[in-house]
């Protein structure tokens, strides 16, 4: 079962002269439960490209299905609660609410959305993610890894039918860079977690099922690692 599609996108910045192609009739699928990582150059398109599957930023040209939902068919009100309910989104650099502590963090989306916490999935997200211990702690008193690891859990809340991490290794030491991503392994293989991971190191795309490959804003490669 699809649970990405992507018809011919392109995206356009600027305009005249000054003109930039970021993508470039870019078309594929994921099946779900698929850990696809999405690799190329700086400037190659990649996180243009996951902004525009995040329903962050909307594309030039071109349709974006999630669970059969065309997400750029939706107004900006209805697409914004789409994004908070299926998709997750992991940053770089944690993008966490200063003044909330990791429970409150972790299930953001949940109130936002005026829905109940399930305490026991909570309770098993935080021991999963090794943070029990931290759950009123703010995030200035975390570590980078604590930080990301709370950053998976406010993603892997609502169940979203597809998880995007952008460069979620970036920031951090290699020990934790190796925890993190067998976290996202984790959600990926226990839990038919559908991930789409944006990364420059060759060891973490290594480990997917699928690699696709940009350049200049178009796919030239794509292929899977393992079936």
């Amino acid at each position: 079962m699809e649970i990405l599609k992507v018809e011919n996108l392109s995206k356009t910045y600027g305009k005249g002269n000054i003109q930039v192609k970021a993508l470039n009739n870019v078309s594929f699928n994921v099946k779900k439960g698929e850990f696809v990582a999405i690799v190329g150059a700086s400037g190659s398109g990649k996180s243009t490209l996951l902004h525009i599957l995040g329903g962050v930023d909307r594309p030039t040209n071109g349709k974006v299905f999630i669970d059969d939902t065309d997400i750029y068919s939706l107004n900006e009100s209805n697409l914004a609660i789409f994004r908070r309910r299926q998709i997750g989104l992991i940053y770089q650099f944690y993008n966490l609410i200063p003044i909330l502590n990791v429970e409150e963090n972790i299930t953001l989306p949940l109130l936002l959305d005026g829905r109940e916490v399930d305490k026991e999935q909570l309770k098993n997200t935080l021991a999963t993610l090794n943070i029990a211990n931290r759950v009123n702690h703010l995030p200035n008193e975390l570590s980078g890894g604590q930080q990301q690891r709370v950053s998976i859990g406010r993603a892997l809340i609502n169940k979203p039918a597809l998880v995007l991490a952008d460069e979620p290794t970036g920031n951090l030491d290699s020990k934790n860079s190796k925890e993190i991503i067998e976290l996202l392994k984790i959600s990926n293989k226990q839990y038919n977690q559908t991930l789409v991971v944006i990364t420059h190191d060759p060891q973490i795309a290594l480990q997917a099922d699928r690699m696709i490959t940009l350049d200049d804003g178009c796919i030239i490669k794509d292929e899977v690692i393992r079936q």
